[in-house]
Formats: C-alpha cells, sequence, structure tokens
C-alpha cells in the first residue's frame, strides 16, 4: 500500500491524541508499517494541537509535509483554516462542525472570525462536516466528542470498522467502553 498520510488537527482536551493512537493503532493492527508524530503546544492552555499519523506497506518518516496530507481531520472549525496549508491538492477533510475561539480571540489579542463558514465552503467545498458535539450530549457525555469523529474518520479509511473497534477494546479503559463504542457507532452513521 503507498503511504497515507493523516493529520488531525484541534486545541487542548479535545482527545486528538488519543483519537490519532486509535487511529496508528488500528493501521499497525492491519499489518501496516505506521509512524506518528504529535505537537502539544499549548495544548493545556487550550491552544492548538496537531497529530500525523503515516501507514503504508513502509513509512520512513512521522512528518507530513505542507501539501502532503490526503486527509485532514479538524476537531474544530478555526483550526481547519490555521493548518489548511497541509492539505494535499485533492485531500479530503472532516470538520467536526463546532467553534472554540483561539485564546488569542478570547485575551483580546486578535478579533473573532466572523465569516468562518464562507471561508470553509471557499477552502473545503467538498468538506465532510459532522456534528461531533451534539451527538456527544445526546449520548450523555460530551468528553465522548473524539470518538464521534473517529467513527467518522473511520468511514474515511481503508480499514474495517472490526479493526478499529478491536483497538478501542485495547486502548480504553473498560468503564468507558461501552459509552465510546456507541459514540464511534453514531460517528459512523452521522457520515456514512
Amino acid at each position: 500500500m503507498e503511504t497515507v498520510n493523516i493529520t488531525l488537527v484541534g486545541v487542548g482536551g479535545q482527545g486528538i491524541l488519543l483519537t490519532s493512537d486509535i487511529l496508528a493503532k488500528t493501521a499497525a493492527l492491519a499489518g501496516l508499517d505506521v509512524k506518528k508524530s504529535e505537537i502539544h503546544g499549548m495544548a493545556q492552555r487550550g491552544g492548538s494541537v496537531i497529530s500525523q499519523v503515516r501507514f503504508g506497506d513502509e513509512v520512513h518518516s512521522p512528518i507530513v509535509h505542507d501539501g502532503a496530507s490526503d486527509l485532514m481531520v479538524s476537531f474544530e472549525r478555526i483550526e481547519a483554516l490555521r493548518w489548511r496549508h497541509l492539505l494535499a491538492p485533492g485531500g479530503k477533510i472532516l470538520i467536526n462542525n463546532i467553534d472554540l475561539a483561539p485564546i488569542t480571540v478570547s485575551s483580546g489579542q486578535q478579533p473573532a472570525v466572523t465569516d468562518l463558514q464562507e471561508r470553509l465552503d471557499a477552502e473545503y467545498p467538498e468538506a465532510v462536516f459532522c456534528d461531533a458535539m451534539n451527538i456527544a450530549k445526546e449520548l450523555g457525555n460530551q468528553r465522548c466528542m473524539n470518538m464521534v469523529i473517529a467513527g467518522a474518520l473511520s468511514n474515511l479509511t481503508p480499514f474495517e470498522e472490526d479493526l478499529w473497534k478491536e483497538t478501542m477494546k485495547n486502548r480504553i479503559p473498560a468503564k468507558l467502553l461501552e459509552l465510546n463504542l456507541k459514540a464511534f457507532d453514531r460517528g459512523r452513521a452521522a457520515t456514512a
């Protein structure tokens, strides 16, 4: 298999690193060579977080260069614009339909983006949107939002649903597994 590059972006506290870990372990379970990198930045203070997962028959580096992501997963709408330069021509994007004001906006250092949807539509006319936060709230726990996104992401990867779920069973604590599997299923259904 030719190397596939996936970039996951968002802000601290959204479960990006767990989601990228599950993606990487699912690819490894499928028998592929996998490399993963992550940048936390000011993650603990709501700053940008980026994780990159590369998988294929033979992967030499964990870093995805500018313009080389086959798929980008944005856990927040503004981050989709911030990291636009990473997406390859013809690449796909999955965007969680939620807005979180960046620290620079909430602290008054920058004005809020007022034309966000118009800019997203212009940059990503074929984006797949997922309303992961509302789905997570319907399930009774907004912290499972990342597994809703993982379910949506699974529709855009070559891996069988069973491989994803096997990875989740090995990675998520037993007391949280049922909820997270439901969130995963709802994310798949929402973007099927």
